[in-house]
């Protein structure tokens, strides 16, 4: 084994918080041990596709967090990440008769609010590919749409990919061009801050004579959210842009897209009225994962068994601990040194070892 390898199994282990952190983010937003499908279609959750049990050549299907754990454990599962507005698949028509969900048995033939994408099985983006791909040998990263949610490279967008994308929302080329009035709003909310729309609401409200100054604040509101479309003072601002490619949207677009009663008709039409939600977004999902994580953190008996304890007793503990850790490393270093595969019979020994080292240092003291 090389020593590149030998440093990145070193380097895993001291990103394990960083590793847990991610993991949170995407799992705590959702329940491990309960099925999903009792509560219905649920806004966003983490969701899976067993190739085992409903492969390509099938029907699509979905499963939820704790359906993978439960009822499909050992199985070739495709980690689809996060999904909107979906109901757990796991046991109906779409799977083998013998196949049965474990936790919630009792559902429906299918789910028909659900959509589907090649996503279900195990392919990405528009070359169809599946990731990990093994013959794919450029390094990209892949981006999720908001609209279709499906996964595509960065070199398939058809637009560079800006600085800060991570900060961002992105909406594939194909999605824009079945709602075209997408390219209305991609005008005024992309790019900078500066060259967002409050600008040409306010240049708008000049022409048109409206201001605090002359109505009182409630009826001016009232009557904004009765008659006013920021759409159409979008295209009356006439701002170009190019009709092609992948649109990345600056933070806060969400709130610019207009809600008066003909637009919310027409983007409900469209299946796009989440669009004007700023809780749909992912970022709005991990942010709950992680707080649900912090709740279950702080509530851990053994973190609240250490929180009571002084200050010294806590030090003795946290050097016990990193002493461990330093130890746990040099002995997974010996065996990428040698190339050997670490079986559970080590981990094993190297515990036992550990014990005995405690116990030997406990009774030192006593001495």
């Amino acid at each position: 084994m090389s020593q590149d390898e030998e440093v990145s199994l070193v380097d895993v282990l001291l990103e394990d918080e960083q590793l847990e952190e991610e993991a949170s983010a995407v799992l705590a937003g959702s329940d491990p041990h309960h099925c999903s499908y009792p509560r219905g279609y649920v806004r966003r959750q983490a969701l899976y596709a067993c190739n085992t049990c409903t492969p390509a050549g099938g029907a699509e299907a979905g499963i939820c967090l704790a359906c993978s754990y439960n009822c499909h454990g050992g199985h070739d599962l495709f980690e689809l990440y996060t999904k909107r507005t979906f109901r757990c698949d796991c046991g109906n028509s779409k799977f083998p008769e013998d196949v049965k969900c474990k936790l919630n048995p009792d559902k429906e033939d299918v789910n028909t609010l659900n959509k589907y994408n090649h996503n279900f099985f195990g392919r990405y983006c528009t070359c169809q590919r599946p990731y990990p791909d093994p013959e794919d040998q450029t390094e990209d990263e892949m981006i999720q749409c908001v609209v279709c949610e499906d996964w595509l490279h960065g070199r398939h967008l058809g637009a560079e990919v800006p600085e800060g994308a991570e900060q961002m929302e992105m909406i594939c080329e194909a999605c824009m061009k079945k709602n075209d009035f997408l390219w209305t709003y991609a005008a005024h909310l992309t790019g900078a801050p500066d060259e967002a729309t409050g600008s040409d609401t306010s240049q708008q409200e000049a022409e048109t004579g409206t201001d605090d100054a002359t109505e009182p604040g409630g009826k001016r509101r009232r009557r904004e959210v009765e008659t006013s479309c920021h759409l159409k003072k979008f295209q009356a601002a006439n701002r170009e842009v190019q009709k092609s490619g992948a649109v990345f949207w600056r933070q806060g677009w969400r709130s610019e897209i207009c809600c008066c009663p003909s637009c919310k008709e027409s983007l409900t039409a469209a299946g796009l009225l989440f669009l004007s939600d700023d809780s749909d977004t992912v970022l709005s999902y991990e942010n709950e994962g992680r707080h649900n994580e912090q709740r279950r953190h702080d509530s851990d008996p053994l973190m609240s068994a250490l929180n009571n304890l002084d200050r010294v007793q806590q030090l003795e503990i946290i050097h016990g601990f990193n002493d461990m850790k330093t130890e746990l490393k040099d002995f997974l270093r010996s065996f990428a040194s040698m190339g050997m595969v670490v079986t559970p019979e080590d981990i094993r020994r190297f515990f036992e070892q550990q014990t005995t080292r405690q116990r030997s240092r406990a009774n030192d003291r006593r001495l």
